[in-house]
């Protein structure tokens, strides 16, 4: 072996660190993303319960003999 080949093995073994640290790194972000997206899912749920259940209280008011407005804002809490 020569210097030459000695040298480009040393270079080889620094490359492998910093590809190894940059796939690393991007597993973990695409990791976060899904966790990401799957919070954003569920916060999604809740947000469709609260949506029935104002819908809800808006007909019931409604059927009571006020308008529209003065259900929205009953049942906003105003």
């Amino acid at each position: 072996m020569s210097k030459g080949d000695k040298k480009d093995k040393k270079n080889c073994g620094s490359k492998k660190g910093i590809m190894l640290a940059f796939g690393l790194t991007k597993l973990g972000t695409r990791v976060l993303s899904a966790f990401s997206l799957v919070v954003i899912a569920f916060s999604f749920c809740s947000i469709k319960k609260e949506a029935k259940v104002f819908s809800e209280c808006v007909e019931e008011v409604r059927q009571s003999g006020n308008n529209t407005s003065d259900a929205v804002r009953f049942c906003n809490g105003g």
